[in-house]
């Protein structure tokens, strides 16, 4: 026979006391969990942008982006955020003639500078040429990416006229339209409606009217 008490020990004891052991972690998790290292108010700045030919004035966290401020913050919400990481260009806008990303910038490194919107470009009652050749040649479907599509193409044509190259340009001492270069510059805006050819099309017509 063998006995449950050994040396003075039981193997109550022992096995109590190994389940007391293994539990102590299981309680004080909680405990730890609840501990936050203390985080620091980094407060806001002025910032002053000119968006779409008017002067804004804003007192923003200095991490804020560019998107951000627009949409939250001046209630300019044609310019969508879709991925907020750079890669669908649905943010698109014109800043100092160039298009951006404007969820890849942060609002304080604009200080001054011009910012254009799809809400700056045209009206309802007045549309930008873009703007009305995207309707003309249905150039969107649900409309997500359409901002984006239209600042970027706008940006883009400007580019070409300032003899810009990009990767399928054959000759760097003479850049011209085609529809290649659209394709290639226009890479960065995904219409996930796949409405690329309309948007090509648009697009012609637009540098054929400044032609």
């Amino acid at each position: 026979m063998t006995s449950d008490n050994h040396a003075g020990i039981s193997r109550r004891a022992v096995l109590g006391g190994s389940a007391a052991a293994c539990a102590a972690p299981v309680v004080a998790a909680p405990a730890l969990a609840r501990t936050k290292a203390p985080t620091k108010d980094v407060g806001t700045l002025p910032v002053t942008l000119k968006v779409n030919g008017k002067d804004m004035h804003l007192n923003l966290d200095p991490r804020t982006t560019l998107l951000d401020a627009l949409r939250e913050h001046l209630r300019l919400t044609g310019t969508k955020k879709g991925c907020d990481h750079g890669q669908c260009g649905a943010c698109t806008v014109i800043v100092d003639g160039r298009r951006i990303n404007s969820c890849l910038t942060l609002a304080v490194m604009h200080e001054g500078s011009e910012v254009n919107t799809v809400e700056g470009l045209g009206t309802p009652e007045r549309l930008h040429p873009m703007q009305r050749a995207f309707v003309v040649h249905d150039g969107y479907q649900c409309g997500y990416c359409t901002p984006g599509q239209i600042c970027s193409a706008v940006a883009m044509l400007d580019e070409i006229e300032a003899g810009i190259p990009s990767h399928v340009t054959a000759d760097l001492n003479k850049v011209a339209y085609s529809d290649a270069e659209v394709r290639e510059r226009m890479s960065g805006n995904i219409c996930r409606c796949a409405a690329y050819s309309n948007i090509v099309a648009a697009i012609r017509d637009v540098a054929g009217e400044k032609a």
